[in-house]
């Protein structure tokens, strides 16, 4: 999914007119905050895929030798598709968090509340972070560059929210004569040994 979307996203780097290679990451990078962290390999593999697949085509070099490409007609209508559809993430339930926190909640010895405490912190250090960097941007900076900011503020905001939720449900759960049956402490199993052997008499 990731690497559908890094395609995609370095297509349409080439809507505006030619580019080589190392241009393409530089303007990938800029347009995304570098949050990608796209290496140059796996800039000039996606490239040699989209003119493989007839979406760039090589232009010729420009004076320094490097090769340049540029969008072909087939893959601007690509493009325009890509924009078109919607994006359905299949991969949203295998997020690392969402695993983590159902596997700690079935796992004996772990503490949930710990486990939620500790990304809670994180969430809301890293969503601190992009705050403060939104607050000193100028309107006139990159509109993609603040667009996926914005977008990394609320997605932090709704985790930090789905935290809360996690948190308040484990303790609800948790709570005697809720969900499961509390299993029997020592003194209790005692208590109800002898009342049998005593009723048995």
């Amino acid at each position: 999914m990731q690497r559908n979307a890094v395609r995609w996203g370095l297509l349409a780097v080439f809507a505006d007119g030619p580019k080589y290679g190392y241009q393409l990451k530089s303007e990938f990078d800029a347009h995304t905050s570098g949050s990608w962290a796209l290496n140059v390999g796996q800039v000039y593999t996606t490239l040699d895929r989209l003119a493989r697949d007839g979406y760039v085509a090589p232009i010729g070099s420009n004076a320094d030798g490097r090769e340049v490409f540029a969008i072909t007609d087939q893959g601007r209508e690509a493009l325009a598709s890509w924009f078109g559809t919607p994006v359905t993430d299949t991969d949203r339930p295998r997020s690392e968090l969402a695993i983590k926190l159902a596997m700690a909640a079935v796992a004996p010895g772990v503490d949930v509340a710990a486990v939620v405490q500790v990304q809670r912190a994180e969430s809301m250090r890293q969503m601190r972070d992009y705050t403060d960097l939104r607050r000193q941007a100028d309107e006139s900076d990159d509109v993609a560059w603040l667009l996926l900011v914005d977008h990394l503020i609320f997605t932090l905001e709704s985790e930090v929210r789905w935290l809360d939720h996690v948190e308040a449900t484990v303790l609800r759960r948790a709570r005697p004569g809720r969900g499961r049956t509390p299993l029997k402490t020592p003194a209790l199993a005692d208590q109800h040994c002898t009342e049998v052997e005593v009723s048995g008499r």
